[in-house]
């Protein structure tokens, strides 16, 4: 399978592992969440970006339709949002690199 085809199924996969089923459509709870995030994510600097334990404001940052639960959509928003994250450590991108002439005159005020 290429590369880009078994990140994909293992998104879904994930998902799915975690996502119990009691009835309805498949979604996270607060505490399937903590386990995806515990479990799932294991490298320091991706683990600061979203804390498995303050739950509560991982799920308040994805559940952007606010039912008390994580659908597909907003587990995928969260995947592409930890992938932003590592991207721009990998490149040095979104590193603040110092202060413009604005900040600074702020400041002094």
């Amino acid at each position: 399978m290429a590369r880009l085809e078994q990140v994909i199924t293992n998104i879904v996969d994930i998902f799915l592992e975690y996502a119990d089923d009691d009835g309805k459509k498949h979604q996270l709870n607060t505490e399937e969440l903590k386990k995806v995030l515990e479990k799932e994510i294991q490298s320091p600097e991706l683990k600061d970006k979203i804390n498995a334990d303050d739950i509560g404001e991982a799920m308040e940052l994805l559940d952007k339709n606010h039912d008390g639960e994580v659908n597909f959509r907003e587990f995928c928003r969260c995947v592409s949002v930890l992938a932003k994250c590592y991207y721009n450590k990998k490149t040095g991108k979104g590193v603040k690199r110092g202060k413009g002439k604005e900040q600074e005159a702020e400041e002094e005020d």
